[in-house]
């Protein structure tokens, strides 16, 4: 079963069970994965010249998401409500901060397990060892190897943030 699938039986779930919150929340997804796959049409027509056949047309439909495309939706939703939340709790809003917890809450169940910072710092290890680099100046080539091995895992910034301090 795919992700969407998974993500349309959870809203179903949802609507029956009467969970606010992860209804809407699942509807957002939903609605950012449709948003992606609509653009990705358009500029397939906008390749294609504008005026497709109809065999291109069944093409043109048949376009989706894979499922790491959603998981990369699911995450910029994620980090959204991250940003939000630090935003409400700046101008102390309560109320906005349990919000966004909730809903924050209803996409990490869909997300993988996050990497400890200890698990963060083993992978970097590696991959200064693997990169051969002893300085700042070998930043890129480290962060390079370790881009694939922590997508969606870990906050990239977070992951700059090892690298640095484990090359200084």
């Amino acid at each position: 079963m795919s992700l969407k699938e998974t993500l349309n039986g959870a809203l179903k779930d949802a609507m029956r069970g009467g969970a606010e919150v992860r209804k809407l929340t699942l509807r957002q997804i939903l609605a950012a994965v449709r948003q992606v796959e609509l653009e990705q049409r358009t500029a397939a027509v906008k390749k294609l010249g504008g005026n497709p056949t109809d065999a291109q047309l069944k093409e043109l439909e048949a376009i989706s998401l894979s499922d790491a495309d959603i998981l990369a939706v699911i995450q910029k939703e994620a980090k959204s409500r991250r940003e939000a939340m630090a935003e409400a709790e700046k101008a102390g809003r309560a109320d906005l901060v349990a919000e966004n917890q909730a809903e924050l809450d209803v996409l990490e169940a869909y997300l993988p397990k996050a990497l400890s910072r200890d698990e963060l710092v083993e992978l970097v290890r590696a991959a200064i060892q693997e990169a051969g680099v002893s300085d700042l100046k070998g930043l890129g080539a480290v962060m390079k190897v370790l881009s694939p091995r922590t997508k969606g895992r870990v906050d990239g910034k977070l992951v700059n943030d090892v690298v640095r301090e484990l090359l200084s």
